[in-house]
């Protein structure tokens, strides 16, 4: 069977977008908390607006506005049932959904979440929920079958931990190819009603890390994520399969260690903490910012499992947890920041859907099934080696050779492909064998008989000078000759080594020493004759044109150059050819020590003016002379 993913909503035949739905929660005001008696910091306006005092200037307010803002009086279900319970039939349709409550330590994260025995949270009663949309399902008899089941784990200390089967095995995060999240060896277990439920998560719940702080009593160490996996299957072809998810997260809170008074592990705890809460920003302000640009989801395991919640395929709500009183201010002032920022993040859900394809299967013949089913594989085998036996085609009468290549290349063939076959297969092939084995033997004790009788006609034709008028040994067959490739390469010829004479030794003084040059004084005597050459080349050149110029010219030109090496100032000598600023101060230092040139050839005495760059400047000034 084969399977094929839906990665758009087919019913509507375009892609779908959902904005990150954000709710704000804003926690009973606690008198011992507000030791100072200031007051609450925060003030509800409507159900979607809320201002805070300005703490760079305490006469001012800002305002937020979001999706839905619960007051101090809203109870448990009416959170759930106006910011949760709409995404919650999305599951049934394949897609994804996440709720997860953020917020300082101490603001109601894990109430809001978990809720007690008597005011249930958001977490127990989005289960519920789900089971009783797939009851209502189930009795339309929709031809679906529904299959529901949990997991549930933590981060601490940036390691995933099970908390249905908890040990200190850190739990990896990977990714599949069509880019969905998994944690391999994470418990799932099967549910089959809320009560099944209730009695795998109460357990769970008491696994997770808590400790207490000056903050909280009872506060969370680490960030608590359920997965709520709804299957439903098509009892009918083509036995559609839609599977959706719903993360539950509940956020540790960030923490002021200076105000928690945290030290040793739960230093570390509250690092950890905060370290991943900072890289939750970081990804929202990425995911704002477009562009295209690396969103650091890696950078910690939290954001790495929040991928598909935010900027993913999820619909998301996130409720933001805060506290009134002043003490909370800034924690506050800084989550209705980074609340305010998450509602832009839009994310493009989609369908998850396979669609199972049966698979077309090919009737063998009986031929193969009598051979043991070998299959089509084990058939091309053999008329692979049928045709390496075929490779080189010869006439039938030269099959009677003792030395014929087709036999012997298909009995090689056959016993190397008799190593890699079944037991049952090899019943044929052995007779086969058995018969190429018989008709070699017959060719080899032909060629026997071919041989002596061969020899006698031989001698008798010797002896009577018809040797060639027998017809009985007359033969007709082409002699064998090998195909040769026409990459052939020609045997290279060996060398013949002669055995060592030994003869007289001839005394030191009559034998001449010949001193051979090595490779490198070859090189360099060809190189300095090679040089002599060109320069001699080049003073024929560099004479040749003087004698095409008449000598009053020259002479003149000659004079008019000697005239500004002698009195020309800097500017001048750049203004003649092959002189640049470097050589111009030359020849005027050389002029204020040594006086005049007397001729042109006193210019080898400045630096870097050889003989050979002098003829060339000679020609270069008395052209350019010529020319203006």
């Amino acid at each position: 069977m084969a399977a094929q993913r839906v990665a758009e909503d087919v019913a509507r035949g375009t892609k779908q977008t959902a904005r990150v739905r954000v709710a704000v929660r804003l926690r009973p005001y606690m008198h011992m908390q507000d030791q100072k008696g200031e007051g609450a910091c925060v003030r509800r306006l409507d159900t979607k607006t809320l201002e805070i005092i300005n703490w760079r200037n305490a006469t001012e307010t800002l305002q937020y506005q979001f999706d839905v803002f619960h007051g101090e009086e809203t109870t448990q279900q009416e959170v759930f049932l106006s910011s949760v319970k709409p995404i919650l039939p999305h599951l049934l349709k394949g897609q994804n959904a996440s709720v997860f409550a953020y917020g300082p330590t101490g603001a109601g994260k894990t109430h809001t979440m978990l809720g007690s025995q008597e005011q249930p949270g958001v977490i127990p009663r989005a289960v519920r929920g789900v089971f009783n949309l797939v009851k209502a399902k189930e009795r339309e008899h929709e031809g679906w079958d529904y299959s529901i089941g949990m997991s549930y784990l933590e981060i601490y200390n940036e390691k995933v931990l099970d908390l249905l089967s908890p040990s200190a095995q850190d739990l990896p995060i990977r990714e599949n190819k069509d880019r969905n999240i998994l944690i391999p060896g994470l418990t799932h277990t099967p549910l089959s009603s809320f009560s099944n439920f209730h009695s795998h998560f109460i357990p769970a719940s008491l696994n997770r890390t808590t400790a207490s702080t000056k903050l909280n009593q009872r506060s969370s160490r680490s960030h608590a994520i359920l997965l709520i996996k709804v299957v439903r299957t098509q009892r009918n072809p083509p036995h559609r399969q839609q599977t959706g998810k719903l993360y539950l997260v509940d956020l540790a809170g960030s923490e002021d260690n200076r105000r928690t008074g945290n030290e040793g592990i739960r230093l570390k705890e509250s690092g950890a903490i905060n370290l991943s809460l900072f890289t939750l920003s970081k990804v929202v302000d990425s995911l704002n910012a477009g562009g295209g640009g690396r969103v650091p989801y890696r950078d910690s395991k939290l954001t790495r499992l929040l991928q598909d919640s935010l900027g993913g395929s999820s619909h998301s709500v996130m409720i933001t947890n805060i506290a009134p009183e002043y003490t909370y201010y800034f924690e506050t002032f800084t989550a209705l920041n980074f609340a305010a920022k998450s509602k832009q993040i839009v994310n493009k859900p989609f369908i998850r859907e396979t669609v199972t394809v049966p698979s077309v299967q090919v009737k063998r013949s009986r031929e193969e099934q009598e051979a043991g089913r070998s299959g089509e594989p084990q058939k091309k085998k053999l008329k692979d080696v049928k045709k390496t036996g075929q490779e080189d085609p010869t006439p039938p009468a030269q099959l009677h050779s003792p030395t014929d290549p087709s036999v012997l290349n298909r009995l090689m063939a056959l016993e190397k492909l008799l190593m890699g076959t079944p037991a049952k297969e090899r019943l044929n092939m052995h007779r086969e064998i058995q018969e190429l084995k018989e008709k070699q033997r017959e060719f080899e004790s032909k060629a026997k008989v071919l041989k002596v009788t061969g020899n006698g006609a031989t001698r008798n034709s010797s002896d009577n000078g018809s040797s060639g008028d027998s017809p009985l040994f007359r033969t007709y067959l082409p002699p064998l000759h090998r195909k040769q490739s026409a990459a052939a390469k020609p045997k290279k010829q060996q060398a013949v080594v002669s055995p060592l004479q030994v003869s007289q030794l001839q005394p030191l003084q009559q034998c001449p020493v010949v001193k051979r040059p090595t490779v490198c004084l070859m090189k360099k005597q060809k190189n300095l004759e090679q040089s002599e050459v060109q320069e001699g080349k080049e003073n024929v050149k560099d004479t040749g044109w003087e004698s095409h110029l008449d000598k009053s010219v020259l002479d003149q030109s000659r004079h008019k150059i000697l005239q500004v090496l002698n009195s020309g100032s800097l500017k001048d000598l750049k203004g003649l050819q092959q002189i640049g600023d470097k050589k111009a101060k030359l020849i005027l230092g050389w002029r204020e020590i040594q006086g005049s040139f007397t001729q042109l050839e006193d210019l080898t005495n400045i630096e870097g003016i050889t003989a050979k760059r002098l003829s060339s400047f000679i020609k270069a000034n008395i052209l350019s002379m010529m020319g203006t």
